[in-house]
């Protein structure tokens, strides 16, 4: 379970902050609407309701998909949009850094209000990669002498420098 409470916490919290911040910031300083963090968020949280359906709806339960909460860390990041009379440089350092704190707030008071999630965790594991996928551990060391190693390493050293020398051949 500490590898599902790691992946959806901590990284899903870096970047759907992130892209509140980014996709907000730059819907308000080209439209100027102090309300469009809020509305950007609005149609993030449906879209994911959605997904959530489409999970709901391949047999997965109810709690399988948590719906990140973006809508009052949006609407700090309208209320510090207004107050700093649409400064951007303000907009994006205040808010986006009350985005960044209140977010992964909200996040993890919706992660604890997930019903079992160990049972979830144990009955719906992480899908593991198909065997044409699985990475092969590296052999260090193995061919240092091959001469198929050193023939496409001196290939892929000289490729550039012979490709911009017919490059320059090629003026006509």
């Amino acid at each position: 379970y500490t590898d599902w409470a790691w992946t959806s916490f901590v990284v899903f919290s870096i970047s759907q902050s992130t892209m509140l911040v980014v996709g907000a910031i730059y819907y308000m300083l080209f439209t100027g609407v102090p309300g469009t963090a809020t509305y950007y968020a609005t149609i993030m949280t449906i879209y994911t309701w959605v997904a959530k359906g489409a999970w709901f709806a391949l047999g997965y339960p109810y709690d399988f998909i948590v719906t990140p909460v973006w809508i009052p860390s949006a609407m700090l990041l309208d209320l510090v949009y207004w107050a700093t009379r649409r400064n951007k440089h303000a907009a994006i350092i205040i808010g986006g850094t009350l985005v960044g704190l209140s977010l992964p707030i909200f996040n993890m008071i919706n992660l604890l209000l997930v019903k079992d999630p160990l049972e979830m965790a144990f009955k719906y594991p992480r899908p593991t990669l198909p065997p044409y996928m699985t990475p092969i551990e590296p052999q260090v060391g193995k061919f240092y002498n091959s001469p198929v190693a050193l023939g496409s390493g001196a290939g892929a050293v000289l490729c550039v420098p012979i490709a911009a020398l017919g490059a320059k051949l090629n003026t006509w």
